[in-house]
């Protein structure tokens, strides 16, 4: 439906052309489509975007995604109206996202315009960054408030956020739900529904998928890889590889050593 897209953001963008759009002075109601390209915006001003039978308030911060061939008209409320822009085609067909068409950037906003000029700046001067950085403002835009999936998820992205950047250094569920911003039995309820696994399960499963890779693509000691993954105890480590990997440390290595 036209109040929301999908898109795949699986392989980076192409990015054709990217911009400050200047719109308002000639006419104050304009109607355009792009046969083949996304439309990414960020708004300066206040105005109506409208397709697909469904009309979205234009605010400044705001963001907007458009769809290839989708006819758009736009109602500009001021004489002199600016957006940043980027015109761009998506060459990914892996899992498909599905984000409002129209949504505030909040504090995101200055990331987002920072993104853009970037992009607009290495447009004709380095295409690969140009993608690179539209790749990435497209990825952030998914990540704002209003792009989730469900209540909750906020939090649970926080708290998967603090148990990645942390693995190293003892974890609590009271500590993590504090950082989440919600109750340890919430914290809990989100981590089932969002990844089926307790939050301890997750810590332990993200602790030995990293143990894994260091133990298979590093020489590193293993009692380097088992403090470097928040499980200083060997017998500790031993155990819990054991559990999660089907084997020792040192069977893991071995076997992703003949591998390679």
């Amino acid at each position: 439906m036209a109040s929301s897209v999908e898109l795949a953001l699986d392989q980076p963008p192409h990015v054709v052309n990217a911009g400050v759009g200047v719109h308002g002075s000639i006419a104050a109601h304009e109607v355009f489509r792009l046969p083949e390209l996304w439309q990414l915006h960020v708004y300066g001003y206040s105005g109506t975007l409208a397709f697909g039978g469904f009309q979205h308030a234009i605010r400044p911060g705001h963001v907007s995604l458009v769809p290839p061939d989708t006819e758009v008209h736009f109602d500009y409320d001021a004489p002199r109206c600016e957006h940043l822009y980027a015109h761009f085609w998506l060459p990914g067909n892996g899992e498909r996202l599905r984000l409002p068409v129209m949504q505030s950037a909040g504090t995101e906003v200055a990331v987002l315009r920072g993104l853009l000029r970037h992009t607009i700046a290495a447009c004709t001067q380095s295409p690969a960054r140009a993608s690179a950085e539209l790749w990435t403002a497209l990825w952030r835009t998914a990540g704002l408030p209003d792009a989730e999936r469900g209540p909750g998820r906020p939090a649970l992205r926080t708290a998967l956020a603090h148990i990645e950047e942390n693995l190293a250094a003892p974890l609590s569920v009271p500590a993590i739900a504090a950082v989440a911003g919600v109750s340890h039995s919430h914290l809990t309820r989100l981590f089932r529904d969002g990844t089926g696994r307790t939050v301890v399960g997750q810590i332990r499963h993200r602790r030995m998928q990293r143990a894994h890779h260091l133990l298979v693509a590093s020489t590193l000691a293993i009692p380097a890889v088992a403090a470097i993954v928040g499980i200083p105890d060997l017998q500790a480590f031993n155990k819990i590889c054991r559990k999660e990997l089907g084997a020792s440390p040192r069977a893991v290595r071995a076997t992703g050593s003949s591998a390679r």
